[in-house]
């Protein structure tokens, strides 16, 4: 029986929105870093309130969606340790159905466009983003969607996991190649993205070089640019007409993670909690933007994440790629270095940074397209 210390305990645990449950705790990070947009907002959201609070409350709650991936998954995971870390996985969906269309065809099911995995670590006051070239060819495990067997397979790409099996199967399918256990999941598609960007007014970029591509529909001069949601959209996703880029999804990664980094330097100069207006339409369209794991899909739980994740700047965030080759039997696909991609690997199990020989000499970290972009 709890003493009534460890009930005190428990139950300001539960006020900061973080149940006390022994194990590990969660920690954000969207499209990289548009999570962290929207677990700031809905954090400002609750603070603000004020007497129309439980209106709010109900209205963000109700925008939120969840999918159970502990209950897909059961007891065939990776340990759960619990040392103070965390990982999520954040995926970008590119689902064409609905208003996602005019992206291209809708073949019958989203592939994840983006796929980061996303280690806080221990204090909560740093963390490192793994990207996952889309094009890796991987062991898919066997999967189950909505109570059909998903047979696994011995050589796909990464994105097909998604595809075939959804958040869960995305989820066992980053477990199965890392022996890392996920702590949550978070995805993002097309509309919420851009709509996100236009709630919070844009996002200022420099381009030293220009990027032409007809592919993503963006066109930029070299320069100072304040980017809108379809523009923000078209950077993230652009693989052609970028100096120094090869046309793969590996120079697109790189733009990717200079886009995050100027994001969460401008979402520290959003002036939402002087204009509540404003920081209720953010929140709106964040909540409506995202799925999440069960565990977060609630305002409290991503209030709760938001205030413990709040010292992490730009700063104190290290980027990488999954080390990778190009696939001697596709070049259009990449493999992974395994040596190197288990240095990666031990390191987030064990909470510690991740060395820099493990990215040296990966075709993931050479293509130069993020010096591009600030």
């Amino acid at each position: 029986m709890a003493d009534s210390s460890g009930t005190a305990k428990t139950a300001e645990s539960r006020a900061r929105g973080i149940r006390a449950t022994g194990r590990r705790r969660k920690g954000p990070t969207r499209r990289r870093r548009a999570v962290t947009i929207t677990l700031c907002t809905l954090t400002s959201a609750v603070l603000l309130g004020g007497a129309g609070l439980g209106y709010v409350y109900f209205k963000l709650n109700g925008n939120l969606k969840g999918v159970d991936i502990n209950a897909a998954l059961g007891h065939d995971r990776p340990k759960n340790i619990d040392d103070g870390s965390m990982n999520i996985l954040v995926m970008g969906s590119d689902s064409r159905a609905g208003k996602n269309g005019e992206y291209g065809k809708d073949e019958g099911g989203a592939r994840s466009d983006t796929a980061m995995i996303v280690h806080v670590y221990k204090g909560h006051k740093k963390a490192s983003v793994v990207s996952v070239p889309r094009d890796t060819m991987i062991k898919r495990p066997d999967c189950t969607k909505d109570g059909k067997d998903v047979p696994g397979a011995q050589r796909a790409m990464f994105n097909t996991a998604f595809e075939v099996g959804g958040p869960a199967c995305a989820v066992k399918t980053v477990e199965s190649i890392s022996d890392v256990r996920m702590d949550h999941f978070v995805e993002v598609d097309f509309t919420g993205f851009k709509k996100l960007i236009d709630a919070l007014g844009g996002v200022d970029i420099t381009t030293s070089k220009a990027i032409d591509d007809d592919h993503s529909h963006l066109h930029l001069q070299p320069g100072k640019h304040n980017l809108n949601g379809e523009q923000s959209l078209g950077l993230v996703r652009t693989r052609h007409g970028v100096p120094g880029g090869d046309g793969s999804d590996l120079g697109r990664i790189q733009l990717q993670q200079a886009f995050i980094k100027a994001l969460m330097n401008q979402v520290k100069n959003v002036g939402v909690l002087t204009n509540p207006t404003k920081l209720y339409d953010i929140a709106d369209t964040a909540t409506k933007a995202i799925t999440t794991d069960t565990e977060l899909n609630s305002v409290s739980e991503l209030t709760g994440l938001a205030k413990s994740l709040g010292n992490i700047g730009s700063e104190n965030i290290d980027m990488v790629t999954l080390p990778v080759t190009y696939d001697p039997a596709n070049p259009d696909r990449v493999v992974p270095l395994t040596k190197k991609s288990d240095q990666v690997w031990d390191a987030l199990r064990v909470d510690t940074e991740i060395p820099k020989s493990a990215i040296k000499g990966s075709a993931g970290d050479q293509g130069g397209t993020d010096k591009y972009v600030k």
